[in-house]
């Protein structure tokens, strides 16, 4: 990895006036969590990004009794500020005597200096996962990274090896499987209480687009040339980085320069659960088909195995993922699952002689897991895989020509123009 060069450092005008009128607001079963833990016991953490997804992390992991938040970033002064105090508030309502305060820093790699933090959680655009996880496994932290986890595919085998060459503990945000619908649906799968599985229906959304937005004036305590690091110089527009404290999720994944539209948000969530349904967490498909208006109606993936996944729902089934088997067929989405034939439904889960990880809460089982440096249910590789099949869509609709893939060596097969679409070019030195 090159040495981080130097970037834009415009100082800070006066924070908006939202920041002094946002209310502190915070799940109740926040504000009702024990916090008896003794200081040595707990795992000290920092957040990096303050946006929507970031506060719904930090209010997850604020409950715990042996977590203790000490500091936030964001490039975005109100949200950086907000979250402190949403922090501190915290720990002051909870009369915690051993919280020393928050800190709230602009620059993630200020946060990433303090030796005494043990663990980070990123929550940033997509554009900005590879460079903060790769730093914060250099600097020893173990490190819980919202999905889809990189912008590359490049940048999805980076961050697995700077977290395994220096033994940290890493959590995907794939948080569906930590949901008991979608273990108990990959459970039967995997059990082959369906057969052999011939068809996988992955229902998400679609590629992102180059960005078109126009330019809009700029307002204080945003410093945008850090909200765009790595990626190509453009105008400010509030679609891309809404300012204050919202409740909404951002349109910056709409684009290719930050995120790979449904293809990555969702597909991060659903073809990660047809890779676990699939035994496939650590390979993935080797043919990659866009859809032609003749032959090949919909994009189209093909398994060594001879599975054929397709990027869209199965007709008569609204669920996010089906299994279609030579027995019977299984369906799942966040909360429920169905099972053709029924009596699959009944089964002992707990009693079939193939098992795969069960975790009843994602947040929980990251903690867990760096007590125990044990990998957790969605570690760094896993992350990578699944990130790397949505990517592969993408680039085989983007240029609309099938692709050739070995998952093994993780290169396209006979074909050097695709191997370059492996990574871009990125601004300011913030390669991986």
């Amino acid at each position: 990895m090159r040495k981080q060069n130097s970037i834009s450092r415009r100082q800070f005008l006066s924070t908006a006036a939202v920041a002094a009128s946002a209310p502190l607001l915070l799940p109740s079963r926040v504000w009702s969590a024990e916090t008896g833990a003794k200081p040595n016991d707990r795992l000290t953490m920092g957040f990096i990004g303050t946006g929507k997804q970031g506060r719904h992390l930090l209010n997850s992991f604020l409950p715990h009794s042996n977590v203790q938040v000490v500091a936030v970033n964001d490039v975005d002064t109100t949200r950086r500020e907000h979250h402190k105090k949403l922090v501190e508030s915290f720990y002051g309502t909870k009369q915690d005597k051993d919280f020393k305060g928050c800190a709230a820093y602009k620059d993630f790699r200020e946060l990433l200096g303090r030796k005494e933090i043990d663990a980070v959680v990123i929550a940033t655009p997509d554009h900005w996962h590879a460079y903060p996880v790769v730093m914060a496994a250099k600097a020893k932290k173990d490190i819980y990274c919202e999905k889809p986890l990189s912008l590359t595919i490049h940048e999805a085998r980076a961050m697995v090896n700077a977290v395994r060459e220096n033994q940290r503990v890493f959590q995907t945000g794939s948080m569906q499987r930590s949901d008991s619908a979608f273990w108990k649906g990959c459970t039967l799968v995997r059990n082959g209480l369906i057969g052999d599985v011939k068809e996988v229906y992955v229902n998400v959304g679609g590629p992102s687009k180059w960005c078109d937005l126009s330019e809009e004036p700029m307002e204080p305590g945003l410093d945008w040339d850090f909200w765009l690091g790595p990626a190509p110089v453009r105008p400010y527009n509030s679609i891309l980085s809404p300012r204050g404290v919202h409740d909404f999720f951002p349109n910056w994944r709409n684009y290719r320069e930050y995120s790979g539209g449904g293809m990555t948000d969702w597909g991060a969530h659903h073809f990660d659960i047809a890779q676990w349904g699939l035994g496939m967490d650590e390979s993935g498909p080797v043919e990659i088909i866009p859809p032609d208006g003749k032959d090949v109606k919909r994009l189209t993936y093909k398994y060594a195995n001879g599975t054929v996944m397709y990027h869209g729902g199965l007709q008569g089934y609204d669920f996010g993922v089906v299994f279609v088997g030579t027995k019977g067929k299984v369906c799942v989405d966040r909360g429920r699952f169905k099972a053709e034939p029924e009596a699959l439904m009944k089964e002992n889960f707990d009693a079939l002689p193939v098992k795969l990880y069960k975790s009843n809460n994602h947040y929980k089982d990251f903690v867990d897991c760096v007590r125990s440096r044990q990998k957790p249910i969605c570690d760094v590789e896993i992350g990578a895989r699944s990130v790397t099949v949505c990517h592969l869509g993408n680039l085989a609709l983007w240029n609309k020509r099938k692709l050739t893939w070995d998952p093994a060596k993780e290169q396209f097969v006979g074909d050097p123009e695709a191997n370059t679409w492996l990574d871009r070019e990125k601004r300011n030195g913030w390669k991986v």
